[in-house]
């Protein structure tokens, strides 16, 4: 169901020109938009689209030409802010993925929260107030979820998580899985470790897709308030993540590794097992963290250096051909300088 043109120039203010009973049913980029779709268009840059894009509507900087006579347009002075407030009203679908009832009649669910189809909750499980869970999402017993978390469809939340409130987890995110542990026996073959620990998010914490959460062995894996992680980040068995920091995607952080708060890891970097990082740390992308990182500042490589260091060796790495022929040159300069020396 859609939303007509008219009601979208009522909410922001916008002038039509076109057809005010046009039906919108979606919203997209001016490149990729289709009928029935809005898109807007407030930089110049962009005008070589609107000759070609399939859009229905164009919410367009009064600023800015109109060159088809086949497109309705909004026209409103700022339609990057007009094109938010329609997004919130109109297409936000965050609080509207279905509702259900829950599995197990023990669990303890606020009156106001949404379920999508097929949600699966264990018993004993408590889910705050305002909290929105996807479709075929599981969450397994004993599961604690605070107030207003948005939790998008094909979550996993094994058993005795903890997560605070305003927590978003978006879709493949898996939390409380078991952690990497075997031990080899005489013959050299592994034997699973029980991992009876658990999870603890805390407020405010955004987890992307596809990342990965381990459970503690014992004890508990902790994410502290403010986190935010980007997708495809795996993070070990009884890992603490300090506050406000950010890890960007395809990091991967081994067990019983402690992270300090506003700490920056980038793409790709690689944290070996029961190692610490400093409080403010920023680790460069696809670097490989071998050592502790004992105090505050930037580091890159593998294995990881303070930045500056890092940089010099790069620039040698990069000059070793042309030292190779210096160091040759040198070297039959000096052999022709003992000839001469033995015959004098």
């Amino acid at each position: 169901m859609g939303v007509k043109v008219k009601e979208l120039a009522e909410l922001t203010g916008a002038q039509i020109q076109g057809d005010e009973n046009l039906e919108i049913t979606g919203v997209n980029r001016i490149q990729e938009a289709g009928e029935g779709d809005l898109t807007f268009l407030y930089l110049d840059s962009y005008s070589k689209y609107l000759a070609e894009t399939k859009a229905s509507c164009v919410l367009i900087d009064e600023k800015l030409e109109r060159t088809r006579d086949d497109l309705t347009y909004l026209i409103h002075p700022s339609p990057r802010v007009a094109f938010l407030k329609i997004l919130k009203r109109f297409f936000d679908k965050s609080a509207d993925i279905a509702q259900s009832e829950p599995v197990h009649p023990s669990a303890k669910i606020a009156g106001n929260v949404k379920l999508g189809l097929n949600v699966v909750i264990g018993a004993n499980c408590e889910i705050g107030e305002g909290t929105v869970i996807g479709h075929n999402t599981v969450i397994l017993e004993n599961t604690k979820i605070g107030e207003n978390c948005l939790i998008y469809p094909n979550v996993t939340i094994r058993e005795n998580t903890i997560i605070g409130n305003n927590v978003i987890l978006h879709s493949g995110v898996v939390i409380g899985s078991d952690g990497f542990g075997f031990e080899p026996d005489e013959k050299g073959v592994f034997h699973k470790v029980p991992q009876i620990g658990n999870v603890i998010i805390e407020d405010d914490v955004e987890l992307g897709a596809n990342t990965a959460i381990d459970r503690a062995a014992l004890g508990s894996t902790i994410i502290r308030k403010g986190v935010k992680i980007d997708n495809l980040v795996q993070i070990g068995h009884n890992v603490e993540i300090g506050e406000h920091t950010v890890l960007s995607g395809q990091t991967g952080i081994s067990g019983s590794v402690k992270v300090g708060s506003h700490v920056i890891l980038a793409g790709q970097v690689g944290v070996a097992g029961h190692l610490e990082i400093a409080d403010g740390a920023i680790v460069g992308a696809q670097s490989g963290v071998s050592k502790s990182l004992k105090k505050p500042g930037k580091y890159f490589g593998t294995p990881a250096k303070e930045m500056g260091m890092a940089l010099k060796l790069e620039a040698h790495v990069r000059n070793l051909p042309d030292y190779v022929k210096k160091i040759k040159t040198l070297e039959k300069e000096l052999e022709e300088l003992k000839q001469k020396l033995n015959r004098e």
